[in-house]
């Protein structure tokens, strides 16, 4: 049977691949020219004979096919860029995984973060007023740790927990990400060790500050809810609301009332932090003015909670009490977003033998994330409903069985199926579950081994060595 169209393997094949077709909403935020340029940019140009098999493109589709799929082994992307090949009618390629593994190292961190946050960017500017709070962008923060592979060139990067001994452990990675309220896409992460000097959630999204925009909501829990971050936000133009500090104290018999448990207040500048040089202390404004507001949360299961958010939006008519409780209780979203990033995906474990391939590996699972976000997005434009409302892990699901249908056909055909599969992923909606509440226990208890309590290597030497001590068995009498 004949193609409907030349056998091509190129960056729009990455792209068809997640369903991007011009006829849908929030279709062109990522194109096949921006990959390009990117790759110009930054000198990503190997394999560029025509007799090559492992092009950028056919390692951007493999390892992105990696990061969704459930099956994450070399051999099992290798397999489907295999697959991929031959329905496109070109010659299979190896089922040896070293040349993948050969490109896929080639490919730069720089390029993944770039395509990731250009993606997320995009993807809320576009975002409807329907899914924004009060028509402005809404970023999420908050800080996870990850692990890898226990080699010397990753704990030298990013050292195991102090309280495991050496050869019992895993490298520990921090880090902090920035999610859109709107559309749950990522607009910016930073990564680095869990200890050592300036290793806090804080110091890594000192490193984000350039991700904001003027008019933009900063929202997170209390662990940053810090004078010098407020005050740096503040001076691009970005409003916060974040959880009070435990060591600041309040006191709404003072200040300036605005109303019930709502008042304005000034903080006085603190003494300069080590990390801070003096003329960056010196240009910090010596006073703030925050508006706290307290609300009490009451929830079946669940004593009783007073929270205090300390916030830049001072105009109590534009943004009532309730307003403020109503977006703090959505920094909640950040949580969930993160558990779809660490386990639908399968990004808490990596793989990655080295700190630069734990980068790459990273930077592809935050893209893969962005680029299932953006269906999403098409998803609920076309079942009419807020992204939110559709599960990550069913919209997963369906991509990853989409992928072989979506990289071959043309033309009504290739329509068709686009539209099945966004209204499948719209269909797949989260659960509405008000005051869940649930023991953190489980029925079914796995098989468990017992923990290791030495290097594997001398574990490995001792059971040799029994082996080879064990007398031999005595033969039959008779």
């Amino acid at each position: 049977m004949a193609l409907l169209y030349a056998p091509t393997l190129s960056f729009q094949t990455t792209l068809r691949t997640f369903a991007q077709t011009p006829d849908l909403p929030a279709c062109v935020l990522l194109t096949e020219a921006h990959i390009q340029t990117a790759c110009d940019e930054l000198g990503v140009n190997f394999a560029a004979e025509d007799h090559h098999v492992w092009t950028p493109a056919l390692t951007l589709w493999t390892f992105l096919s990696q990061c969704i799929s459930a099956s994450k082994s070399c051999a099992a992307a290798v397999a489907r860029a295999l697959v991929l090949r031959v329905s496109l009618g070109l010659s299979p390629c190896s089922e040896a995984t070293g040349a993948y593994c050969k490109a896929r190292a080639k490919l730069p961190v720089a390029l993944l973060s770039r395509l990731a946050t250009q993606l997320g960017d995009e993807l809320e500017r576009q975002a409807t007023k329907d899914w924004q709070w009060k028509g402005r962008r809404v970023l999420l923060g908050d800080g996870t740790t990850l692990s890898g592979p226990d080699t010397p060139e990753n704990q030298a990067a990013y050292p195991q927990h102090k309280n495991q001994k050496p050869g019992l452990g895993f490298p520990l990675i921090r880090m902090v990400v920035l999610l859109g309220f709107a559309t749950g896409a990522l607009v910016g992460a930073a990564i680095g060790p869990c200890k050592g000097k300036e290793a806090g959630e804080m110091a890594l999204l000192r490193e984000l500050l350039d991700r904001f925009q003027t008019g933009d909501v900063f929202v997170a829990d209390r662990a940053y809810c810090s004078y010098w971050l407020i005050a740096a936000l503040q001076a691009r133009g970005v409003d916060v609301a974040f959880r009070l500090h435990q060591s600041r104290h309040y006191d709404f018999g003072t200040g300036e009332r605005r109303g019930d448990d709502d008042h304005v207040v000034t903080w006085a500048r603190p003494a300069r932090p080590t990390w801070m040089d003096k003329p960056t202390y010196h240009a910090t404004p010596k006073t703030l003015t925050i508006r706290e507001v307290r609300f009490r949360v009451d929830r079946a299961g669940y004593r009783t909670r007073e929270i205090v958010v300390a916030t830049t939006l001072s105009d109590a008519a534009a943004y009532t009490r309730e307003d403020i409780a109503e977006l703090y209780h959505h920094r909640w979203r950040v949580e969930l977003s993160i558990r779809d990033i660490k386990q639908t995906l399968g990004m808490d474990v990596l793989r990655g033998k080295t700190p630069e391939m734990l980068g790459r590996e990273i930077w592809c699972h935050l893209l893969a994330y962005n680029l299932v976000r953006q269906v999403i997005a098409q998803a609920a434009c076309v079942r009419t409903r807020s992204p939110r409302q559709i599960s990550m892990a069913g919209a997963k699901q369906m991509v990853d069985a989409f992928r072989s249908t979506l990289s071959v056909g043309s033309g009504p055909v290739w329509a068709q199926k686009v539209a099945s599969l966004l209204h499948a992923v719209g269909g797949r909606r989260v659960g509405t579950r008000p005051d869940r509440c649930e023991p953190r226990e489980v029925k079914r208890r796995p098989k468990i081994y017992p923990l290791m309590t030495r290097p594997r290597a001398t574990g490995r030497a001792a059971l040799v060595a029994a082996t080879e001590n064990r007398a031999p068995d005595a033969k039959p009498s008779g």
